[in-house]
């Protein structure tokens, strides 16, 4: 089963990605193979997958290049990458940071 994407996630892969063929393969990706399929998020909704997907998206700086490296090391091991995005200590480190990415898109 597939979790699809939540509108802020949606929103942040738009900001990311602004190439629309880009977006579209992001977004599928994260789709496919960054929700139920991570260990210990089988039952995780859109809005529960927004904290490994915003990692993802910040650690590849919207470079398409460093998607698939950056995806797998979520599929090993989504704890190291939320300490790498430096959302590993706080559980609303994501949220804080997409408030200010959205408040200040220039800075993506």
């Amino acid at each position: 089963m597939t979790v699809g994407l939540s509108d802020k996630t949606r929103q942040l892969v738009n900001l990311y990605f602004p190439d629309e063929d880009d977006s579209n393969i992001v977004s599928q990706l994260l789709t496919s193979e960054c929700g139920s399929n991570i260990p210990l998020c089988n039952s995780h909704s859109p809005e529960d997958m927004e904290r490994i997907r915003f990692a993802v998206l910040k650690q590849t700086n919207g470079d398409i290049s460093k998607f698939d490296l950056v995806l797998n090391l979520a599929k090993t091991d989504w704890r190291d990458l939320l300490m790498a995005a430096d959302f590993g200590h706080n559980l609303r480190a994501h949220i804080t940071w997409y408030e200010e990415i959205i408040a200040n898109p220039r800075a993506v």
